[in-house]
């Protein structure tokens, strides 16, 4: 156990005090003692709060399993089943029609929509690359990238020029649809001078190398530079075209990290601090050479009448607390409790994002002097309203203003998308953002009507009359309580960041649906997701949607009412299951990794994160209750899907394989736990089973 101090009655870990003492509270000349007693008696005052929240999911849950149960057999019954969810108080009233009132926002989240990017707190390198992803090549995109039908030619050894120039014709059909030239084509210039532009608004200003314009709210960059390589060839002398990509960044405290006691929540917040403060930096080994990464510096931009505009070279950060359901033992309250992580997470997140606020950063962060805390996994309008008040006690407890700490709401969970305006409502006055999730919106979607009979397939999962009804009520609702123009209505993840060509084919429908960001995987598709904002203005398409779905669509429960699945089926859906959840929790538990490109059954790196373990594992318990599937059969998917996972990472050298050792390997008895345990966890999370796994690794 690490050492501990006593603070205001708190057992604090001793790293943890000393740098919120040292690095956060004295840099913003705050009172060390005054802080931690005003810390306890917050705790005093949200712990309880908190736990009854908690009791009352569970009790939901009960009333839930206890209706479907004595219902089994029979029909579904639609409209019995909505009566009963509002007796019981599942379903509120819908609120009178409102508007929401934030102010203070920054262009990026408010009047901007481009691509949004989520990165794992614990690692700095990645942290620093999403960062500085708000510039990023489009030459680069497309050449190291499958995003153009010629892909690279294998024969080729080095730069290969038939898909150079297949990669400048595409940048250049671009600069044609975004800055369009009169009477002739950017494939044409012969170089910068006397550009006939269009639309002659469009030019910004120039740079030490390039000319920077502004289409759709996003600027573009084109650099002129005759010495490069490229641009030596190149008949206007152009060596690259910069997109403004990833206009924000989610620096993740939850889904993608595996965070389980002091020393990693101290190491996520040292990121935070770091990239906060702007002397965040990362060292790293590559072809032999150590390389240094650290912050890109503004975007100086000389407009026409000579005067200078700044461009910020970085997303503007969001950081993404957790959810109301763990504990962490970074702080032991009386009796040896462990703190609300959420709690926890607020405080020191809140109290970092102070630095900026006040000007202890090299760079602004927020403009506005905004605090961006994204709040996932909330359950209901009473809990969006729980966070509402921490965050005006989190104010207080800093002396920041009221509403400096701004919202980010993840609609992923069932009572919040049924309920989704009165939790709007309920943060009203600092809500930034509204986002769907699909995987955890799926694992609850199971879990809550776990006992109502199977459930379809995982795949067809996305063609659920729920899961449509889902995407079109959340930007629907959105857009009726006002949040165009002050919030960022978001879509989730690309999750297979080496299919860049089937990613610019499909994600341009999150902007038709009228999303004004949504999630990349990689620095790199957020340059080539910039394109569909460049092809979609969303802000006009927010204008013209269709209203929300009615609620039966989105309480209708994805049965397999009729189906009669094949043996060879059902062993398909085991095998997918079972694969997809090992191959992500065995770099959990035994390395600590909570996101990364894991391959899927076909082999396809998908990114994944906490949210995949959830829908697989609910998945599984419910075929498992309901005797689609057998526990042996179950069983003997998870151990043939061990060796396959096992070869799937025999060139990691840090990879401890899980065939044979069915007894001792504990990601593989995590693994047997999240499914054969999955009836009885807290709404189908997987949390509680991750963190206890992964502290018996720690502990040797």
């Amino acid at each position: 156990m690490s050492e501990r101090v006593e603070r205001s009655g708190l057992r604090v870990d001793a790293t943890l005090a000393q740098f919120i003492e040292s690095e956060v509270l004295q840099p913003l000349g705050r009172d060390a003692t005054s802080f931690w007693v005003g810390f306890a008696e917050l705790l005093r005052r949200f712990g309880p709060r908190n736990l009854t929240l908690l009791d009352k999911r569970d009790e939901f849950q009960a009333k839930i399993d206890r209706w479907h149960a004595e219902r089994r057999g029979q029909p579904h019954d639609p409209g019995a089943y909505r009566n009963f969810l509002e007796e019981i108080g599942y379903l509120v009233a819908e609120p009178e029609p409102f508007t929401v009132g934030t102010t203070g926002v920054d262009a990026e989240i408010a009047a901007m929509a481009g691509p949004q990017l989520v990165v794992p707190a614990l690692n700095a390198r990645f942290v620093l690359n999403a960062a500085n992803a708000r510039w990023g090549s489009l030459y680069d995109a497309y050449y190291g990238t499958d995003a153009l039908p010629q892909a690279p030619a294998a024969e080729v050894s080095g730069y290969d020029p038939k898909r150079g120039e297949a990669v400048i014709a595409a940048a250049r059909a671009f600069l044609d649809l975004a800055v369009p030239l009169e009477d002739t084509s950017w494939s044409e210039i012969a170089g910068p001078e006397s550009l006939p532009l269009c639309e002659p608004s469009q030019y910004v200003g120039s740079t030490e190398k390039g000319l920077v314009f502004c289409h759709n709210g996003l600027h573009i960059e084109v650099v002129f530079d005759r010495e490069h390589m490229i641009g030596r060839g190149d008949p206007a002398g152009i060596a690259d075209i910069r997109l403004e990509a990833a206009l924000t960044t989610i620096v993740d405290l939850e889904d993608s990290i595996a965070a389980v006691d002091g020393e990693d929540k101290l190491a996520a917040y040292r990121n935070w601090l770091g990239v906060i403060r702007g002397d965040l930096e990362a060292s790293f080994d590559k072809g032999g050479k150590t390389m240094r990464r650290s912050l890109e510096d503004d975007l100086t931009v000389t407009a026409a009448d000579g005067t200078g505009i700044a461009l910020s070279g970085r997303s503007l950060l969001f950081v993404r607390n957790v959810g109301h359901l763990m504990t962490n033992p970074a702080i032991l309250q009386a009796g040896e409790a462990e703190v609300p992580e959420g709690i926890l997470d607020a405080v020191v997140t809140a109290a970092i994002g102070a630095l900026d606020v006040e000007g202890h950063s090299r760079w602004r962060n927020s403009r506005c002097g905004s605090i961006y805390i994204v709040k996932p996994k909330m359950h209901g309008p009473e809990e969006a309203a729980f966070t509402n008040d921490l965050f005006d006690a989190v104010e207080d407890l800093l002396g920041l203003k009221r509403h400096t700490i701004k919202v980010g709401v993840m609609d992923e969970e069932r009572r919040t998308s049924a309920n989704l305006a009165a939790c709007i409502r309920a943060v009203k006055d600092r809500i930034v953002f509204i986002n769907t999730g699909f995987l955890d919106r799926t694992g609850d979607e199971i879990h809550t009507s776990m006992r109502a009979g199977p459930m379809v397939r995982k795949g067809a999962m996305k063609q659920s009359v729920w899961l449509d009804a889902y995407e079109k009520r959340n930007v629907a609702i959105g857009l009726a309580c006002g949040l165009s123009g002050k919030a960022q209505i978001g879509k989730g993840m690309w999750a297979a960041p080496d299919r860049m060509q089937a990613m610019l084919e499909e994600k341009g429908a999150h902007l038709k649906a009228g999303a004004n960001t949504a999630w990349v995987p990689s620095p790199t598709a957020a340059v080539l997701h910039a394109l569909h904002y460049h092809a979609t203005d969303v802000f006009d398409v927010q204008h013209r949607l269709e209203p929300a779905p009615d609620l039966d669509a989105l309480l209708t429960i994805p049965l397999a009412e009729g189906l009669n699945w094949s043996e060879a089926e059902i062993a398909e859906e085991l095998d997918n299951n079972c694969q997809g959840l090992l191959g992500y929790v065995v770099r959990w538990i035994d390395q600590g990794i909570g996101c990364s490109k894991v391959p899927d059954i076909n082999d396809v790196g998908l990114m994944e994160d906490r949210a995949t373990l959830r829908i697989s594992s609910q998945h599984l318990a419910n075929w498992l209750l309901h005797g689609v599937a057998t526990q042996p059969q179950v069983m003997d998917a998870l151990k043939r899907m061990a060796a396959r996972v096992d070869a799937q990472n025999a060139g990691d050298p840090a990879y401890r394989p899980m065939a044979g050792n069915w007894t001792s390997h504990p990601a593989f008895l995590a693994a047997v736990d999240l499914v054969f345990k999955g009836l009885s966890q807290p709404n189908g999370y997987t949390e509680p089973l991750l963190h206890a796994w992964r502290r018996k690794v720690k502990a040797g």
